[in-house]
C-alpha cells in the first residue's frame, strides 16, 4: 500500500508584537534613565577590600582633592529637600540673593565647590560648563572663613526641618595622593559638630592585588 506524503509547510512567526514590546521597553528606559553627571573634582580613591554600600538617601559627601596644585573641597547632599533647605540657611547668613530659577537649579546639583559669593554665577552656567576644570575653586574651610562648617551645620538642620527620622550620614572621599593634613582638617570640622561616625570612601581592590 502506497504511503501518503504530507506536504511540509514552513513555520512562520509573526514578530510584530514582540518588536512593539521591545521598542516600548527601550523607549521607557531611555526616558526614565538619569544621565551620569561628570564629577567636577575627579579623585583617585585609595584601594580597600572592604565592601560597604553607601546609602542612597540621607548622605552628605565631602570630596577632598587637588586641582592645578591647589587643595579643594567639594560638598554634596543626596536629598533635594536638604539641598534647598541648606541653601536657604546659607543665603540668609551670607546675605546672598538667589532667583527662583537658581534655587531650582541648585536642587539638582549633586556636588559643588565654590564660595557662597560665587554660587549664583555657578548656577547660571550649564551643567557641562560647571564641571569643567578650573570653574570651581573649592569651598573655604580656613579659620577666618569656614563655609564648609556652615554647610554641614545647615544641612543637618535642613534634614530635621524636612522630617528626617535619623541623622544625616557623612562620607569623606579623598584622593589617594592627597596629603593627610587636609583630610584631617575635614575630620576635625566634623568632630567639632559632634559627628564622630563617618565613612571613608575607597575603591575596591581585588584579591590579586593584596
Amino acid at each position: 500500500m502506497a504511503k501518503i506524503k504530507m506536504s511540509k509547510k514552513s513555520t512562520s512567526i509573526d514578530m510584530t508584537a514582540m518588536c512593539d514590546v521591545a521598542f516600548l521597553l527601550l523607549t521607557f528606559f531611555i526616558l526614565t534613565a538619569t544621565a551620569k553627571v561628570p564629577e567636577p573634582l575627579p579623585v583617585d580613591t585609595p584601594n580597600s577590600t572592604v565592601q560597604t554600600k553607601l546609602p542612597e538617601t540621607g548622605l552628605v559627601m565631602i570630596t577632598v582633592g587637588k586641582s592645578d596644585g591647589k587643595d579643594q573641597v567639594f560638598f554634596g547632599m543626596k536629598d533635594r529637600a536638604v539641598r534647598s533647605g541648606a541653601l536657604d540657611y546659607m543665603a540668609q547668613k551670607y546675605k546672598v540673593q538667589f532667583t527662583d530659577q537658581q534655587k531650582a537649579q541648585f536642587a539638582l546639583v549633586e556636588e559643588f565647590g565654590v564660595p557662597m559669593g560665587a554660587l549664583p554665577a555657578l548656577l547660571d552656567l550649564k551643567g557641562a560648563d560647571r564641571a569643567k576644570k578650573g570653574v570651581q575653586s573649592g569651598i573655604p574651610l580656613d579659620s577666618l572663613d569656614n563655609q564648609l562648617q556652615d554647610w554641614i551645620q545647615y544641612a543637618r538642620k535642613a534634614n530635621i526641618d524636612n522630617g528626617g527620622t535619623k541623622e544625616l550620614e557623612f562620607a569623606i572621599k579623598g584622593d589617594a595622593k592627597e596629603l593627610y593634613p587636609q583630610i584631617k582638617k575635614v575630620m576635625d570640622i566634623l568632630q567639632d559638630q559632634k559627628i564622630n561616625n563617618f565613612n571613608l570612601v575607597t575603591g575596591l581592590r581585588g584579591k590579586d592585588y593584596q
